[in-house]
């Protein structure tokens, strides 16, 4: 849901519910929305945000629900995710002890004294 504010005679919408999220995409598609946001701004004649713009393609999109090329998308990246986590089940496939940190420095198992 959004509510409506009144800015100089004129109603902006704002959304009631709002939360936080991180979203990684590759920069090809950070560029295409960037570029869509300039045309946005060229033919609205107003600033457009990117964050409007990435807004707009998701609350789209989810209007399109069961569309064959948003679930073959999806498929992709599931696919994608699943082949990542086999080829790092097969080269990660040491006992946690012979695992290293990212520096390069292998864990010790902390000795507490009482």
């Amino acid at each position: 849901m959004y509510y409506i504010l009144y800015r100089n005679g004129t109603e902006v919408a704002m959304f009631e519910d709002k939360t936080k999220v991180l979203l990684i995409i590759p920069q090809g598609v950070l560029d295409q929305a960037r570029g869509f946001a300039g045309e946005a701004t060229s033919r609205l004649k107003g600033p457009v945000s990117l964050q409007m713009v990435l807004r707009a393609l998701i609350d789209e999109g989810l209007k399109r629900d069961g569309d064959r090329a948003v679930l073959a998308n999806i498929d992709g990246q599931v696919q994608a995710v699943r082949q990542i986590r086999r080829r790092a089940a097969r080269e990660g496939s040491g006992t946690t002890a012979q695992r290293t940190r990212p520096s390069g420095m292998r864990r010790t198992r902390s000795r507490r004294t009482r």
